[in-house]
């Protein structure tokens, strides 16, 4: 029972926990492919869901602090006592198949199956997409066993005064053969996977159109550079006009100078090309994107008070009318975000007659 709360406990966490390695996987992927793989996408996320759920069955239930006292045997450094234990304890009768079922029911049996199954996929996943050795997933499983061990026995790294749960070195030994089970098994399916190396290059050929989501990234990736700029010479410099004055370095000289790159869009590997006039369409753009995406939504928000600033008009602004506002300024991303993910150029890049270029592809090229 406690094995099935930590699994649906780790479904329920996993979502939110998703969101926060959701921007750095991308980020990564961009800057190393240019684009994302959906295959791999699930291998790593299948990955993270796996590791969570597997914290989980060792911490879980947490106890009430005030339960937790010092017991004795709580350290057990007696390799292969489980083998003992299902001799001494089990109902098991060789000779008489009836019991097999009943000793597979017991502790001491499935105690020690969990325990294997736990790291059987810890295998799979480092011999097939971590590509690692045999001799390298025996010692990865073996430290991930020794981390897990090693919480349960400073309990919960020392959140409670004793260990709430047994550092057993059966554990270490079972676990780790999991690993090794694991490698194992996923070898005769591996020539039916495409390998890390086909994904990759998929990836890389993907990459040469610069695709939607790739250049929403980029935007949200100089908005959070450009505010930790601010945010960090704001501490050094006070002045009136210091973020629009940083705003034009960032977003228009930076630009200009570097060949149409931001540090955004150097590190996801994409180029903005103009046509003509770049100084002016790289200032006129950055002004319409940031009006467009920011302005609007705000003046959306602000309906009431613009409404009464211009026509003297008062809106009644309920709970209901809040809503269908949210609703308008979630329509209004969603309707943009679609037309991006569909990889087709927007209006405004046509306005500016601008174009993103793949400099992986040109990197590539010059090693070669």
């Amino acid at each position: 029972m406690t094995y099935l709360i930590s699994i649906k406990t780790a479904i329920i966490v996993f979502p939110f926990l998703a969101l926060i390695f959701t921007f750095p996987f991308i980020l990564h992927e961009y800057h190393k492919y240019g684009s994302i793989n959906p295959y791999r996408v699930l291998i790593i996320y299948s990955f993270i869901l796996y590791m969570i759920t597997l914290y989980f069955l060792v911490i879980l239930p947490l106890p009430n602090k005030n339960e937790v006292v010092a017991k004795p045997n709580m350290v057990r450094l007696i390799p292969f006592n489980f083998v003992t234990d299902f001799k001494n304890q089990t109902s098991l009768v060789i000779n008489n198949p009836s019991t097999y079922l009943k000793a597979l029911r017991e502790p001491c049996f499935y105690t020690v199956f969990f325990n294997l199954l736990m790291t059987i996929p810890f295998g799979v996943y480092l011999r097939y997409y971590f590509r690692c050795s045999f001799k390298k997933t025996i010692i990865l499983s073996f430290f991930l066993s020794l981390f897990f061990e090693l919480t349960q026995i400073t309990g919960l790294y020392f959140v409670y005064p004793y260990p709430y749960r047994v550092f057993d070195v059966d554990d270490l030994i079972i676990n780790t053969l999991g690993g090794a089970i694991g490698f194992w098994i996923v070898g005769p399916f591996m020539k039916f996977l495409p390998t890390r190396e086909e994904i990759d290059a998929e990836a890389l050929r993907n990459s040469e159109v610069v695709s939607g989501l790739r250049r929403v990234v980029m935007f949200i990736l100089d908005c959070f550079i450009f505010l930790f700029i601010y945010t960090f010479v704001s501490i050094f410099i006070r002045g009136k006009y210091l973020l629009l004055s940083l705003f034009i370095v960032y977003y228009i000289v930076f630009p200009y100078l570097m060949n149409g790159t931001t540090l955004g869009s150097k590190f996801l590997n994409i180029r903005l090309e103009f046509k003509k006039y770049k100084l002016l369409n790289i200032t006129i753009r950055i002004i319409f994107l940031f009006g467009y995406y920011f302005g609007i939504p705000y003046l959306i928000l602000y309906t009431n008070y613009l409404l009464e600033l211009i026509f003297n008009l008062t809106l009644k602004t309920d709970f209901f009318v809040y809503i269908l506002i949210f609703l308008v300024i979630l329509l209004f991303y969603i309707v943009n975000m679609i037309i991006l993910l569909k990889n087709k150029k927007i209006f405004y890049d046509k306005w500016f007659q601008v174009s993103y270029v793949n400099t992986i592809k040109i990197r590539e090229e010059e090693k070669n």
